[in-house]
Parts: structure tokens; sequence; C-alpha cells
């Protein structure tokens, strides 16, 4: 004998429907529910909030993803110009037209002539920040300054790619928030869910087992068939390890 099993929700869409079906059904039948008024009543009160939760995730999200790109092409730019700064001051102390030791004002070994690892933000911020700090006390001490690129044109896109990151900073944080909420709000959902459901099959209790939960489908509680059951339902193996809803 088959023996459907009951699986609270584990989606926010599936969370969702359970208390919108048992919302309609409470609208449509009043006190002939087989649940208690004070637990629709919150869960009707949680559906706005859960609604209003997913969109402003929803929201945030595609709006950090909407950024990003225009975002990446920002860093790549940042990233270009520091790496070509540091390569002509290099260059510069190799013909001698830089002494090496010159390099420790922008923090870079005089005998070292890499380009620093810039594969991450906060190298760039460091990195950059260096290079402008060194290059601005070099030619307040008489140094002629260093062109193609001049480190004004650096300084410029270092800025715009520090804001740029800020900016993602806070966006990051409003979307963090955003998930936060949910989950909160998923909290309170599977608590009032298992709640509903143990009213539910509870009023249905006496009329057996199966009948009990046809009757509870009624008002939106889901069972699964599992694995095993499927397979002897169809009668052969089934490559998979997802339970099927019992509609």
């Amino acid at each position: 004998m088959l023996m459907p099993y009951r699986r609270l929700p584990n989606t926010d869409a599936a969370r969702l429907r359970a208390m919108q079906i048992a919302s309609r059904q409470y609208e449509s039948l009043g006190i002939n529910v087989p649940f208690q008024p004070k637990t629709i009543h919150e869960i009707n009160a949680l559906i706005p909030q859960y609604e209003r939760a997913i969109e402003d995730f929803k929201y945030q999200s595609n709006t950090q993803s909407i950024k990003n790109k225009k975002y990446q092409n920002i860093v790549k730019t940042a990233r270009m110009y520091i790496s070509h700064f540091i390569q002509v001051l290099n260059l510069s102390c190799i013909r001698n037209e830089i002494k090496p030791e010159k390099k420790l004002l922008y923090k870079l070994l005089p005998t070292n002539y890499s380009v620093p690892d810039l594969s991450t933000e906060a190298l760039i911020l460091e990195w950059g920040k260096n290079i402008i700090d060194g290059e601005n006390e070099r030619i307040m001490n008489g140094g002629a300054p260093i062109y193609n690129p001049a480190i004004a044109k650096v300084r410029v896109n270092y800025e715009i790619f520090k804001d740029a990151y800020q900016l993602k900073k806070i966006g990051q944080k409003n979307t963090d928030r955003a998930l936060e909420s949910i989950k909160k709000i998923r909290e309170n959902a599977d608590s009032l869910i298992l709640e509903l459901w143990n009213q539910i099959e509870s009023n249905f209790k006496d009329l057996g087992t199966a009948a009990m939960q046809e009757e509870s489908k009624k008002f939106g509680v889901v069972y699964y068939l599992r694995r095993k059951e499927r397979q002897a339902l169809q009668g052969g193996y089934v490559d998979t390890d997802d339970d099927i809803i019992i509609p």
C-alpha cells in the first residue's frame, strides 16, 4: 500500500502557495475551515510582508546584476592604468631616468621590476593609493612627472573605481539585508504552516489516513511519494532521488 508523506514547503513560492490556499478557503468557508481563526489571521498578515520582502530582494539582486557589468569595466580600467603606470616607472628606472631607490616612495622594492598583484579590489585600492601618493611626493621633491599615463589620468580612473566600489558595497549590504529579511519571514512562515497543517490533519484524523489526506489536500497540505514507493507505482527503476507530489 502506498503511503504518501507530508512535507513542508521548502521554497518561497511553495510557502506562499500553501498560505494562500488556506487563506482562500477561509474567505470561502469562513468558520467552517479545519483550522483556527487565529492561525489564518496571522497567515493573512504575513502574506503581504512575505511578498514585499521577495520583491525587495529581487529588485536589489537585479539592480546589482545590471550594475555589475559596468562595474567590472571600471575595475578593469583602473587596474590597467595602475599596471601601466608601474610598468612605465620600472622602465624609467631601468633607463636611469629615475633612480631605483625612488620606487620606495611608491612602496615598491628598488630591485623588483614586476607589477604587484592587482587581482582583487582591495589590492587595486591599495596600490592605486601607493602610486598616486608616491608620484605626488616625488614631483614635490623636484622629480619630473611620468607621462603616458600621467598620474592625473591614473587618479581620475582610480577615483571612479573607488566611488563605484563604495556604491557596490552599499548595494551588496542592501541585498544582504533583503535576504536576511526573507530568512526571518521564512522561519515565521514555516512555523505557521506547520501549525496550520497540524490543525487541518487533526480535524480529519478520524476519517482514516487516506481520507484524511484527501480532505487535507483541499486546504493546501502537500503529500509526496517516497522514491521506493514511486518505483513500485511505476513498476521499475527510476534514476532520480526526487520525490513526487501527490495531487
